[in-house]
């Protein structure tokens, strides 16, 4: 049987697409630049593997990953790494630890015009790039492959994705290459369209007058539960707003999957887990100066070890789930009830007129804010 997918049932892990060994599916965008299985008749043997390496299922594999998570608040101890993270700096410290034992690690980083693509760093120059949350789906074409390929050649890998892209690489990933493969899923709010973030950076530069050289979803100088996305420009010039954060935080602009997402709750498939530990401030009196906690969910023995040999590098605290409990932890996003009306505006009448419509470059939206600073005035 080959696999039949629909927008809702698909999450564009491509592990279908990687173990088709005769290169009978594709990955095609649509409207939004979600990345969906397209199969060519022709090349297709209805073998099967396609179907059966799928994991985007209520009764996804664990593998041997404990029952219940052992759960930590931690951040790193540099300065500079924890300014340079958008939550504690825990990414990075792990990371240190593969780099340090001649391992490499893959992440979500900058393509070609600042489209968010998954690559691979074998040095910890290389990482600083997969830091910071990116708020557009990561482009994985080629890197199930290539990620194989150096288990293969006796690599330790480190690899960092949402909990769909994890267990579809895991899926993908024979047993026997899996002893030297660490993984480390996200904490997923949900993907937002790479489309919708390709017009909005080129509306900006149009808007500007100048190239984006730098972007920056969540800039830490407005504290880390501010979500301000910052871009510098070529002359030098910042630009900060909070337009992506409008369509985000509404369900506006993400894939119809999230809203049908099997990982969202503690039985986590990678080895680690990382996400922003909101509502710390509720129980614990460290750390309150807005610069950021990471909850860590060590969910296996692998990821055990790691953090084990990563605690040198990050103040920590033991915590449990009844404090660390949050939303994307236990039910899947709602689309917004006007999901498809905006797509189709999207579509029809470009990215300007959904900001305006929907985020906060509308007339609407910029008198309510007048009105709200004369009265904070008096």
């Amino acid at each position: 049987m080959r696999i039949l997918k629909t927008s809702a049932s698909c999450c564009g892990c491509t592990a279908c697409e990687s173990v088709c060994q005769h290169k009978a599916i594709t990955m095609q965008p649509n409207d939004l630049g979600f990345l969906y299985p397209v199969i060519n008749e022709k090349l297709c043997v209805d073998c099967g593997l396609c179907e059966r390496v799928c994991q985007f299922t209520q009764d996804y594999k664990r593998y041997e990953n404990f029952s219940e998570p052992l759960v930590y608040g931690a951040r790193s101890k540099s300065a500079d790494d924890l300014l340079q993270s958008q939550s504690g700096g825990a990414f990075y410290a792990l990371a240190e630890i593969i780099i340090a034992e001649g391992g490499v690690v893959y992440g979500a980083g900058w393509g070609k015009d600042f489209k968010v693509v998954h690559k691979r760093a074998d040095s910890l120059v290389g990482c600083s790039e997969f830091r910071g949350s990116k708020y557009v789906q990561s482009d994985l074409q080629g890197i199930f492959h290539q990620v194989k390929n150096d288990l293969k050649v006796g690599n330790m890998v480190l690899f960092t994705g949402t909990p769909c892209q994890v267990s579809g690489l895991k899926s993908f990933i024979p047993i026997k290459l899996q002893a030297n493969l660490y993984t480390v899923d996200l904490i997923c709010h949900s993907v937002p369209s790479p489309a919708i973030w390709h017009d909005y950076i080129h509306w900006i530069e149009k808007k500007y007058g100048q190239k984006i050289q730098r972007a920056n979803f969540r800039n830490k100088k407005f504290g880390w539960h501010g979500c301000t996305e910052s871009y510098e420009m070529k002359n030098g010039l910042e630009i900060n707003r909070k337009s992506l954060g409008f369509l985000f935080f509404n369900h506006l602009n993400i894939r119809e999957s999230c809203s049908e997402c099997p990982y969202t709750n503690l039985k986590r498939v990678g080895d680690i887990t990382i996400g922003d530990f909101w509502g710390w401030e509720k129980f614990y009196d460290q750390w309150n100066d807005n610069q950021g906690i990471n909850l860590l969910l060590v969910n296996s023995e692998k990821g055990k070890n790691l953090f084990e040999k990563s605690i040198a590098k990050l103040e920590y605290i033991q915590s449990s789930v009844e404090r660390c409990i949050q939303p994307q932890l236990k039910v899947p996003v709602n689309l917004s009830p006007v999901y498809s009306v905006f797509i189709s505006d999207f579509k029809k009448r470009g990215i300007e007129y959904v900001l305006k419509k929907y985020a906060d470059e509308g007339l609407v939206f910029k008198i309510k804010k007048h009105i709200k600073r004369l009265i904070n005035k008096k």
